[in-house]
């Protein structure tokens, strides 16, 4: 169903995109982003603070990818310089590159 790391599902009009990412440095192992048009559709993650990353996923449904990168970036998870929200967020910003 995907086509390498940006893949388009096979129904395009029920999602875009699907976006896999391997955080680093944090717990989460995998997160994956689903995205229609220029908005957050799901958001799942594997690992990770099981509550937290639930309640992020939630937040960000229907939200514009941009303003979801605006409030990620640079959050902070114990001083390791990043976190899965960071993370997230920067798997997110490969759809701008």
């Amino acid at each position: 169903m995907l086509f390498g790391i940006f893949g388009t599902l096979l129904s395009p009009n029920v999602m875009d995109k699907i976006i896999e990412y391997t955080p680093e440095g944090v717990c989460s192992r995998r997160i994956e982003v689903y995205v229609d048009g220029s908005r957050i559709r799901k958001v799942s993650f594997a690992g990770g603070c099981h509550g937290n990353t639930q309640g992020i996923a939630a937040l960000l449904e229907g939200m514009e990818i941009e303003e979801a990168i605006r409030r990620l970036e640079g959050i902070d998870c114990k001083g390791k310089g990043t976190s899965c929200p960071d993370q997230l967020a920067r798997a997110l910003r490969q759809l701008s590159e």
